[in-house]
């Protein structure tokens, strides 16, 4: 329990932050105590980032105070948050990719034109805290060449470099595997250890329940509940965020019912030498086939190959049908045309163009439709705004604006922008990477059930997911992937967590 004597590490009375009609934040007051770990949780567009960006100094508030150790602070702008001992690490990492990791940790705390003292800083710090804190990292390594987890470690260093006390985690098991995640969990506990407050926004609840002391619950811009983590369970949490009973499983997953071979897989490889060899494997009518696997062992590439935006050499089949690999016809716009729809992995980069309004990005990729042309020359926008409008109400896109742009939307609402354009077409086959990441615990209810909906009306669904709870609940089917290659297949009835975590690391999995 807080000393009385020693202020909260940050309090915040009476903030309030609008975006034109939007109010992100409405009469926000929150109190975090020194040297514990404090979650924020929320939906997507419940004001928790935009909150944290005002800590942060990103954002000015329009109204109210922060307190930072008991004492006024004007935090401006993250200069003047650094100052006030305040670090944050932003769920899309800000590195430079050709750097060193080195120089990324020093990038803007340079002691002085002359980057000899400040490397060797640096140097010493990662070393002591590679000791202190299991952040092992390589100095020298370009970020480029760094596993997700690894670029993670520079973030925290990075703020712990410039002193931070206060350190903010937006989604940080975003784009962790769970053995990432379980590491990640480690350092933060030993840095509370040490005396440093740590803020973690997250909409996973089971992690709510493992590394938090306290945590406190935002709804449509508002402050809800602050409790005791030991104090509350995922149910409560789940109802306070969401105003309702949720329910943390899939319901109404009938027995699979496989009717045909829909897609057909047969050494599939890339072209170019990157990591997917000579996969193999079928997909059927009715059926979910979960694809498990850390991050960067082939599981983005076939999807890409797939879903036609990279070429790729073997065979494959869509319901007997023979689909180019390379050449001209191999292009995602094909691939819709024959009934394949597709969710990449990354929604920013791959799935939506950020400056364009969300009725435009609701119809990439389908804009040659009939529906939303008057003739080959001349696009009907009316027709366009009109069934996005729909479709974004039918997957509660938040807030239901159809003319603001993609990055104006948070990453739960934009990752629901591209459901809503890829579920609702009916497609023969689902190609789905990471449904889920970075979405609130409601809209993962609406999520899944939109999946096996999809299954129960016998579209053949290839599900990518770094979550194996998620696989587990959805997939009738898994398979393993390992450097490029499928290294097992088990019927998700019959495995479990621990199973399929030693398969991931390439060592085979043991039955009792």
């Amino acid at each position: 329990m807080q000393d009385d004597n020693i202020p909260p590490a940050i309090e915040l009375r009476g903030i309030c932050k609008s975006f034109g009609s939007v109010r992100a934040n409405q009469n926000i007051s929150m109190s975090v105590e020194s040297g514990t770990i404090h979650g924020i949780v929320g939906e997507n567009g419940a004001g928790k980032s935009t909150l944290m960006s005002i800590l942060y100094g990103f954002y000015r508030a329009d109204r109210g105070d922060i307190f930072i150790n008991g004492q006024m602070a004007q935090i401006r702008d993250s200069r003047a948050a650094i100052d006030a001992g305040i670090g944050m690490v932003h769920q899309h990492f800000m590195l430079v990719d050709d750097f060193t990791v080195l120089e990324n940790v020093v990038l803007g705390a340079e002691d002085g034109l002359l980057l000899k003292r400040s490397l060797l800083k640096a140097r010493t710090l990662l070393t002591r805290l590679a000791d202190e804190y299991e952040m092992s990292v390589d100095p020298d390594a370009k970020i480029n060449d760094l596993s997700v987890g690894q670029q993670q470690r520079v973030e925290i260093l990075k703020a712990l470099y410039r002193q931070a006390e206060i350190l903010i985690l937006d989604e940080p098991t975003g784009v962790l595997t769970p053995s990432e995640a379980r590491h990640l969990f480690r350092i933060l506990k030993g840095l509370r250890d040490e005396a440093k407050t740590i803020i973690l926004i997250t909409h996973k609840l089971k992690e709510i329940m493992e590394v938090t002391d306290t945590v406190s619950v935002m709804r449509q811009g508002q402050m809800t509940a602050t409790v005791k983590t030991a104090d509350t369970n995922p149910d409560e949490l789940a109802q306070l965020m969401v105003g309702r009973k949720v329910l943390l499983r899939v319901k109404d997953k009938a027995p699979v019912k496989a009717g045909q071979v829909v897609l057909e897989a047969k050494n599939l490889s890339m072209t170019d030498g990157r990591r997917l060899k000579n996969v193999s494997f079928s997909v059927r009518q009715g059926e979910i086939l979960g694809v498990a696997g850390v991050a960067g062992n082939g599981q983005t590439e076939l999807l890409e190959v797939i879903g036609g935006m990279s070429e790729g050499s073997g065979t494959i089949r869509l319901n007997g049908r023979e689909i180019e690999l390379s050449g001209g016809h191999a292009n995602a716009r094909q691939r819709r045309k024959q009934g394949i729809a597709h969710v990449p992995e990354d929604r920013r980069r791959r799935a939506l163009v950020m400056d364009f309004c969300a009725w435009e990005n609701m119809v990439l990729g389908y804009h040659g439709d009939d529906l939303y042309n008057f003739n080959a020359l001349f696009m009907n926008n009316s027709a366009i705004r009109s069934d996005s409008q729909k479709r974004m109400k039918a997957f509660d896109v938040r807030p239901l604006l159809p003319e603001s742009t993609g990055r104006n939307f948070s990453g739960g609402n934009q990752q629901k922008i591209v459901l809503a354009r890829e579920f609702s077409r009916s497609p023969k086959l689902l190609i789905v990477g990471q449904p889920t990441r970075g979405v609130d615990i409601g809209a993962i209810e609406f999520i899944h059930q939109h999946i096996i909906d999809l299954r129960n009306a016998g579209a053949a669904i290839l599900l990518v997911s770094v979550e194996l709870e998620e696989i587990l609940s959805l997939s009738d089917r898994v398979i393993i992937m390992f450097d490029g290659q499928i290294i097992g297949e088990r019927v998700t009835s019959d495995t479990d967590e621990n199973e399929l975590g030693l398969l991931m690391a390439g060592i085979e999995g043991r039955r009792e």
